[in-house]
């Protein structure tokens, strides 16, 4: 029996790609954590990872060559699971069978987005980390962003306590395309833009509406529409694009997944008021880079927000030349002009508070605020949209036909 609180949380993370990365940069900002080990399947990848947490001072990161001796290991107390969204299910169950037998001494693990693929994949997710004891925690970093976190206390704490609860949350993410090719793969991601994204859009417009120091499910859904469209990517020019970066795997002549994602949610708050949630998410934007614009609105305010509306801008004339990157924003689409700069792209996009706040609930042994519980919510919401795109329809929760659907773009039909 692990005794608790811990002194310092020893993490192992499952994967080692680019949003390893952007956690373990955030983690210089955490205390009383040591990442000590990481399972990818790239032993390159790994030994580069291992490299990166020694040279910001995380502690003694072993490469471990398998699932199973990173899971066995005695330096590890919590997983982070960041591999791909079609391998976390096997991880869990990995971890399950570890624990139970008693082959692991692990006794918490978070999970990034989204939760899982599916409905019945985020349920048994939830299932197998209840049956083996483990605390757990839902990784949705944008809870956690620090305009999120000071505009909510702000909204709730002055404006809500006297005109009243706010009622409608907006919320869009858009950037150019992600990095993987997996991603583009509807079987594996699970979908497309609305699988990758939306879980984003659809989870932190819930948070800003729940009042503050109550659960997320003090808040019913109660219906979601959903639209979906192909307007960039399936275009032969970019379709062809696709194909040369990723090869053959990525092929949006015949197997695209949506670029573009609409959702509308209803829910009702505990005295059965109706509250909204409107939601844009796209992979066909080109601006500076990734753009995040959140809204609140209630009785006799309202809450802004654009994330490359930045304090911080840099110029650069046609003179300046040099090779291309992501040094000034995420998903950076250009080396000149007048550019926006986030300066602590870890810290503004909420990575370092989640990871503090996992850390010591985790530490203390407290339940987090985000769970699996609330990433199966999400899912639940997320194939609620994909279901109404492919009807035309309005699904109305609880809506069971739920438990075993599959969205077209994953079904590759």
């Amino acid at each position: 029996m692990t005794e608790l609180p811990k002194k310092t949380l020893r993490i192992g993370f499952v994967g080692s790609g680019f949003i390893a990365h952007f956690h373990l940069k955030s983690m210089v900002g955490v205390r009383n954590v040591e990442v000590t080990g990481v399972y990818s399947r790239s032993a390159e990848k790994r030994a580069r990872f291992a490299a990166e947490v020694t040279a910001l001072e995380l502690g003694e990161c072993r490469s471990h060559a398998s699932l199973e001796d990173l899971l066995s290991a005695d330096d590890v107390d919590a997983i982070w699971i960041l591999s791909p969204n079609y391998t976390r299910l096997d991880v869990m169950r990995a971890l399950h069978a570890a624990v139970k037998a008693g082959r692991s001494k692990i006794f918490a693990v978070a999970c990034e987005k989204p939760l899982a693929r599916t409905v019945g994949e985020a349920r048994e997710m939830l299932r197998l980390v209840e049956d083996a004891g483990l605390n757990h925690g839902y990784l949705e970093n944008q809870v956690f962003a620090t305009p999120v976190l000071r505009g909510k206390e702000i909204i709730w704490r002055r404006a809500a306590l006297t005109t009243g609860r706010p009622y409608l949350a907006r919320a869009a993410e858009e950037h150019s395309g992600p990095h993987e090719p997996w991603f583009w793969q509807g079987d594996k991601q699970g979908g497309g833009v609305l699988s990758d994204m939306m879980c984003h859009s659809v989870e932190v417009a819930r948070h800003l509406l729940t009042e503050p120091g109550k659960p997320r499910n003090s808040l019913t859904v109660k219906a979601v529409n959903g639209t979906v469209a192909n307007l960039k990517w399936t275009r032969p020019h970019y379709a062809d694009q696709l194909a040369s970066r990723f090869g053959r795997e990525v092929d949006y002549r015949n197997h695209p997944s949506e670029d573009f994602a609409r959702a509308t949610v209803t829910l009702a708050d505990e005295e059965g008021n109706d509250l909204m949630i409107e939601a844009t998410t796209s992979w066909a934007y080109v601006g500076a880079g990734l753009r995040i614009q959140l809204e609140l609105l209630g009785p006799e305010y309202a809450l802004e927000y654009s994330s490359l509306n930045t304090g911080l801008k840099i110029f650069m004339s046609r003179a300046v030349h040099g090779s291309e990157g992501e040094d000034l924003v995420e998903k950076q689409n250009a080396e000149q002009g007048l550019m926006p700069v986030l300066e602590d792209e870890a810290g503004v996009y909420g990575y370092t508070d989640e990871n503090r706040h996992m850390v010591e609930c985790f530490r203390k042994g407290e339940r987090p605020i985000e769970t699996f519980e609330d990433g199966l919510a999400v899912v639940e919401m997320l194939m609620g949209l994909y279901l109404s795109a492919e009807r035309g329809e309005t699904i109305r929760f609880p809506a069971p036909e739920l438990e075993d659907y599959v969205p077209v773009v994953a079904r590759r039909e």
